[in-house]
């Protein structure tokens, strides 16, 4: 009996130890420091700043970007900013020559100007449905997308893979900067080590910039980009009662307003189909997901503008003005800045003067409003 006992609490004694060792160790690796990846990842440009709109504006107008915060890219919903990694794209192939250009113009394009580019030599063309193959099953390094392009052998020019397609030459490109930030070492080693798989299994010989001066470009656009990031944001507060959604909803639409695709979203949508909303409306998505929207009410609304995603000649500002102020009197509303105060005539000339020495200075850095390689960086 004695014998049984000892055995017992010998066993017992076993189990204890090693259940705490256990714990011990799960301890000291929860206190572990985080891995280098997780460290060094990318710092964002910031949360965008709302522009002072009344007359004290003195310091012009403030960039700023963030990680698909105001921008939204990956909405779904026709955003102020679109996904640009290509992905689920590549297997759709065009017989016709002309479905094929249009579909060349309206995907996204590899630009040195905001792109690292990556020069994949081959010993002999290479089919599409080979490229599509062996393609890497994410385009994208940590938080930035990159894009690759095969030259036709018939054509002569640079489009992403298509089934059907021979392709004398690819290139990759990574792209610099979004709002996110600039494109840092990891991203960058990611992006090269993905794109050696790649290469390898094509036989194609891959010409990588240098990373420093790579990761230089980078911090240098990311700067520019910051400098001249403008999301505009004016807000409509009721004065006397309350909206419910359907008013606000029949309200907006006479003035040209859809669904966003999202709860409290409304947008203003260009006439191009796929590009970015002129315009956008939010109020509480709350309100909108309620058991019974009539019956919430809704105080105030922000009228928003991504100006760099909108390209100048669509007029956006005066849209962003007149639309607030319509609304403003269909709904019975006050037009405030981000401070509260009243947004007068004086206000919106400021701003607007404002806006229109920013296009100019995208124009000039080859990155109007609205373009492609725009609405790359700015997203």
């Amino acid at each position: 009996m004695t014998d049984n006992l000892t055995a017992a609490l010998a066993v017992l004694g076993g189990v204890v130890i090693a259940g705490v060792l256990a714990h011990g160790a799960w301890q000291a690796r929860r206190a572990s420091p985080r891995s280098r990846a997780a460290d060094a990842a990318p710092t964002p440009r910031g949360e965008p700043r709302e522009p002072v709109l009344g007359p004290e504006v003195g310091d012009g107008v403030p960039g700023a970007g963030d990680p698909y915060g105001v921008a939204a890219s990956a909405d779904g919903d026709g955003g102020l900013a679109p996904s640009f990694d290509g992905e689920g794209r590549d297997d759709v192939g065009f017989d016709a020559p002309a479905a094929r250009a249009a579909t060349r113009r309206s995907l996204p394009r590899i630009d040195p100007l905001i792109d690292a580019v990556v020069t994949l030599r081959l010993d002999a063309p290479v089919t599409g449905e080979a490229v599509i193959a062996q393609m890497p099953g994410s385009r994208r390094a940590g938080s930035k997308p990159f894009l690759i392009e095969g030259l036709g052998v018939d054509d002569g020019d640079w489009e992403q893979p298509t089934a059907g397609q021979r392709y004398s030459e690819l290139q990759a490109g990574v792209q610099l900067s979004n709002r996110s930030g600039a494109l840092n070492e990891i991203e960058y080693s990611e992006f090269v080590q993905k794109i050696e798989v790649f290469a390898e299994s094509l036989g194609a010989m891959a010409d990588f910039p240098d990373m420093l001066d790579v990761v230089a470009r980078a911090r240098e656009l990311d700067a520019f980009a910051s400098e001249h990031d403008a999301q505009m944001a004016l807000r409509l507060r009721a004065r006397s009662v309350a909206w419910g959604v359907g008013h606000v909803v029949m309200r907006a639409a006479r003035q040209g307003f859809v669904s966003g695709g999202l709860p409290g979203r409304l947008v203003l949508p260009a006439a191009d189909e796929g590009a970015a909303p002129v315009l956008t409306l939010t109020f509480d998505p709350q309100a909108a997901l309620a058991e019974d929207p009539s019956r919430s009410a809704i105080r105030e609304l922000t009228l928003g503008l991504d100006v760099a995603q909108t390209p100048g000649s669509l007029q956006p500002f005066s849209a962003w003005r007149e639309r607030a102020q319509a609304l403003a009197a269909d709904l019975d509303a006050d037009v405030v800045d981000d401070r509260g105060i009243p947004l007068t005539p004086e206000g919106f000339a400021f701003i607007g003067g404002e806006l229109a020495r920013l296009y100019e200075a995208l124009d000039t850095h080859d990155l109007a409003a609205g373009s492609p390689a725009a609405r790359r960086l700015f997203s």
